[in-house]
């Protein structure tokens, strides 16, 4: 009686809030809904960005009232469960801590040339995937370059800290210590940016292991503007603008020299027989160097956009170098101007930089900084310094009066002042034809400080509003769907058994999700598929008892025995089989990464929920209508409805090696296609490389539309159909080995290029019935996060079965079990693989990535559970009789369980079929494992586990002590 009042406390409990914490979820979508028609058009489009703007402006109202407490909406969105990007749209960001310039720091900028060398060995180690910290590998990078070198007198002599570097084991542990340490102010100082960019519900978080942070930004529709505001190191610096006269000299001296290559290079190419005066006037008057200049040569240098590579070139030359003064260095204006005659050009500043290369002043004397309006209603940014940067300031603009001071923030020149007077007190502008948005970015990386160290992007995806809305419509489909589809089967073979189990699988699903929105988790995508599959195998506990109960009824036990026995006889079986299930989810939550995540805590709390509805919400109604009903009239069967798989014949055993052989020519045949291939079609998440999803106004052929992006593209390029076939994804390794910023946007352009050329389309930002294209969505891997994302994998699979083999040994203190066990889930794993490769060869590819990693460790967990039950009924019979293992002990527990094995498999397969067909193209390929899994797994517990057993599971017969 005390045990029921438990479960009843608990389960009003749970129930009450998850209740309370879903109605801040009701509310929060009634709030989107408001937005939405707000930002709808006569033609039923939403503007997103109209959207977003309506929900700040009422971040701070309240719009939630229960039981007298008043909720604004920012309050609710706390409390609300919290959608993921791939279903509401936004940008996900890994970003990579590059440590060199810190260790320069550390050797307070030490020039020795093997030093500098053994960096960018390291960072380039770092690049192709070593998982060894950055300061071992620059030690071994030094050690390797300079055998003979004294690392420590390089840091020893930078004086810096209170580091001991008597050996080299300090050293690494220093250089380690300011990566963890730069790690976390680079955490913290871009929260504070993202919280003046005025971005909400900002995930952020370092990825154990690595010099990563992942951010998540949901609703974000300015990928480019947060990508400035994410990698800029915000070192702002004061230089002096050299006077022409220290390098205008040196500038017409390199003019000639260029002039005189050129003249020379363009002689060699002139036919013969040219008068003088024919070649005279086919020869340059100036060097390329002065006829692109858009201002007067020498005195200012100016050039078009498109130009400043190729004067980067000329200027990096050596025989150009050795002309200037060794105290000139070269920068860029940040923003390019438009001249009188209408054409853009980007000014190219001499900076005078003194001999010990420091600035005249830097950023970290900042206190303030805010955008403002100066004369003509132009924008600039204002900025306070601290008293030791006012004093300082108040001398060097003294010093200059007369003269310009470059501002200059990461090398780039935002604006360069003639300073007409000295600044007593530290106020100052910076002023550079600024948009509103761009005033306020650098306003904001002012006032929150510079980066400790460059940050470079390593992952980035893409996911626009409406291809969130429309996987949110698809999850809830499957969802819907998927649910209706158990319930219907539960109550139809099990009667009112069946509503009895179908009213804790109703239980299940608020615990689920109640339990979610307060544990603040995310709903991802692939969250919704584990929901919509720990549905389908919530009911594996009922079912196991189910069997049981109807077992002794059979046997013409009395009703209310026979459900106390149903009970007893099924823990054992419940507990192992959730318990491996249990460790699968756990492995892929601790190694996986963003959705995947969110798929592993969805299921790792649906079976926590669903044996506790299974089992005790369950044994509680039954205990009401015992405790109630001299005269229980409980069914579990319909009178139509046969008692399926019972009496079956089949002799399992003596079939195993039939089995076998079946099992090792599917494998083969896989094998066969996997090296015919070259292996699986992987994704960017696994290869790396840019991954794209277009919409296109009309239906495409995905392979005429490869071949044409092959030929423009010169890459590799794979283009398959993404749900519709006006809808393509477009993967692409094009320029994948280079991580900078600027290559994401040539590559788009590129694509873009490409699509029109082949397709004889037009760009548009929204998707439209005319003759457009729209990238809707948009993702990129660094090779060293694929390379990353590779290991996790093989590890994580590795982990499960191994965690598994473990288990299995200690439960049931036989090796034969666990050998039989694993043999079985790589079976399971190789048969998937295989599966995906012979249906490559029938041209349906699916591609293989993280989602696809969640997808295998879930099968193995699946698998398992089936065999575990039967596993389960031979040692029972093992407790009864010998201690013997038999061939026909284990073909009467196969058959005993076959009812419940095929039962359980097909109510899985029930959510897998659903989100197969109605859980959109994100989860196609993680369905069709799933799909295959389920197949393969219970084939392997009844044809391959089992049978394994028998045939060697008497040589590990002894049982262990």
């Amino acid at each position: 009686m005390k045990s029921k009042k438990i479960v009843f406390f608990l389960t009003i409990v749970i129930t009450l809030l998850s209740l309370y914490y879903l109605s801040f979820t009701f509310i929060d979508y009634r709030v989107r809904r408001q937005a939405e028609q707000q930002a709808t058009d006569e033609q039923g489009r939403i503007d997103f960005d109209k959207s977003q703007a309506y929900l700040m402006d009422i971040w701070k109202k309240p719009v939630y009232n229960l039981l007298g407490s008043v909720y604004t909406y920012e309050e609710v969105k706390e409390r609300a469960l919290k959608l993921g990007l791939d279903l509401q749209g936004g940008m996900h960001v890994t970003m990579e801590l590059v440590p060199i310039e810190l260790v320069k720091g550390l050797a307070a900028y030490h020039t020795d040339a093997d030093f500098l060398k053994a960096l960018q060995w390291a960072q380039q180690e770092r690049e192709k995937g070593r998982s060894a910290s950055f300061g071992k590998l620059f030690v071994s990078a030094y050690k390797k370059i300079a055998p003979n070198g004294n690392l420590s007198a390089i840091f020893t002599t930078a004086g810096v800290r209170a580091y001991n570097f008597s050996s080299e084991e300090d050293i690494i542990k220093a250089i380690d210590q300011e990566v963890a340490n730069a790690l976390d102010r680079s955490l913290t100082i871009i929260g504070s940016r993202l919280d003046r960019f005025g971005a909400t519900q900002t995930s952020m978080q370092k990825l154990p292991g690595t010099q990563r942070i992942q951010i998540e930004l949901p609703g974000v529709t300015n990928p480019e503007r947060v990508r400035k505001l994410l990698q800029g190191v915000a070192q702002l610096r004061f230089w002096t603008v050299a006077e022409t006269n220290v390098y205008g000299p040196a500038l017409e001296a390199i003019d000639e020299l260029l002039l005189a290559k050129e003249k020379e290079s363009i002689a060699a190419t002139l036919p013969k027989g040219l008068t003088e005066e024919e070649k005279a006037a086919r020869m340059p008057k100036a060097s390329i160097l002065k006829r692109l200049c858009k201002c007067p040569f020498p005195y200012a240098l100016a050039y078009a956009p498109k130009e400043i590579n190729q004067i980067e070139a000329i200027l990096q030359r050596t025989e150009v170098k050795a002309l200037l003064p060794k105290e000139i260095r070269w920068m860029w204006e940040k923003k390019a101007q438009t001249l009188k005659d209408g054409t853009k050009a980007v000014i190219l500043y001499a900076i005078q930089q003194p001999q010990d290369n420091k600035p005249l002043l830097e950023g970290d004397i900042i206190t303030n900084a805010a955008q403002t309006f100066i004369e003509n209603g132009k924008l600039a940014v204002h900025i306070q310094m601290n008293q030791k940067g006012a004093h300082r300031w108040k001398r060097i603009t003294a010093a200059h009066i007369g003269k310009r001071i470059a501002i200059a923030l990461d090398d780039r020149i935002y604006s360069a002042p003639v300073v007409h007077q000295e600044i007593p007190n530290g106020d100052s502008q910076i002023s550079g034809n600024f948009t509103l948005e761009e005033a306020k970015d650098l306003a904001s990386v002012l006032g929150t400080g510079s980066l400790p160290a460059p940050l470079r992007m390593v992952e980035e995806a893409i996911m626009g509003p409406s291809l969130g809305k429309a996987a949110q419509n698809q999850g809830l489909m499957a969802t819907a769907i998927g649910l209706g589809l158990v319930l219907l089967f539960m109550f139809v073979y099990y009667a009112k058994g069946g509503m009895i189990a179908n009213s804790a699988l109703l239980f299940n699903l608020l615990f689920i999700i109640g339990i979610l929105a307060e544990l603040d988790a995310t709903l991802t995508l692939p969250g919704i598929a584990g929901l919509v599959l720990t549905l389908g195998m919530s009911i594996d506990a009922n079912v196991l008892i189910f069997e049981r109960i109807r077992e002794e009824l059979s046997q013409k036990v009395h009703i209310k025995e026979a459900i106390c026995r149903g009970y007893a006889k099924s823990y054992s079986s419940i507990i192992d089989a959730n318990i491996t299930t249990f460790l699968a989810g756990a492995i892929l939550y601790y190694l996986g990464q963003g959705p995947v995540r969110g798929f592993a805590l969805v299921l790792m709390i649906g079976i926590i929920t669903s044996v506790f509805a299974s089992i005790f919400i369950t044994r509680l109604i039954f205990s009401f209508f015992m405790d109630n009903h001299r005269t229980l009239k409980l069914t579990f069967s319909f009178p139509a409805m046969p008692m399926l798989f019972k009496n079956v014949r089949i002799d399992f055993i003596k079939n195993r090696y039939r089995f076998y052989a079946c099992s090792l020519s599917f494998i083969a045949v896989g094998a066969f296609f996997f090296y015919h291939y070259k292996g699986l079609a992987l994704g960017v998440d696994f290869a790396g490389g840019r991954s794209y999803t277009v919409h296109f106004s009309k239906p495409m052929d995905a392979s005429l539309l490869k071949d044409g992006l092959s030929a423009q593209l010169k890459q590799g390029v794979e283009v398959r159909t993404y749900g519709a076939n006006n809808v393509m994804q477009i993967t692409t390794s094009y320029l994948s080995d280079e991580d900078v910023t600027a290559s994401d946007q040539k590559v788009r352009n590129k694509l873009v290029k490409a699509l029109k050329a082949c397709t004889k389309l037009e760009q548009e930002d929204r998707v439209s019935a005319g003759s457009s294209f729209t990238i809707t969505s948009s993702t990129k891997v660094g090779a060293t996060v694929a390379q990353d994302v590779q290991k996790s994998a093989k590890k994580a699979i590795f982990l499960a079965i191994f965690g598994i083999f473990i288990y299995i040994v200690l439960r049931f203190r036989r090796w034969g079990f666990g050998l039989a066990a694993v043999l079985a889930l790589i079976h399971d794993a190789l048969a998937v693989i295989a599966g995906f490769c012979i249906a490559r060869a029938f041209g349906v590819s699916y591609e293989v990535n993280e989602v696809f990693l969640a997808a295998m460790l879930t099968v193995i967990g699946y698998s398992i559970n089936d065999t575990v039950v039967i596993f389960d009924r031979i040692r029972e019979k093992l407790a009864n009789k010998t201690a013997q293992i038999s061939i026909a002990m284990v073909n009467d527990a196969i058959k005993e369980t076959l009812s419940r094995t095929l039962i359980t498999s097909f109510s899985t397969l029930l959510a897998v079929v659903v989100l197969f067909f109605f859980g959109g193209e994100a989860l196609r390929s993680f369905s069709f494992a799933l799909l295959l899994g389920v197949l393969f797994g219970t084939y392997s517990s009844i044809c391959i586990a089992a049978p394994l057993l028998a045939d060697f599971g008497r040589k590990f017969s002894t049982t262990k002590q």
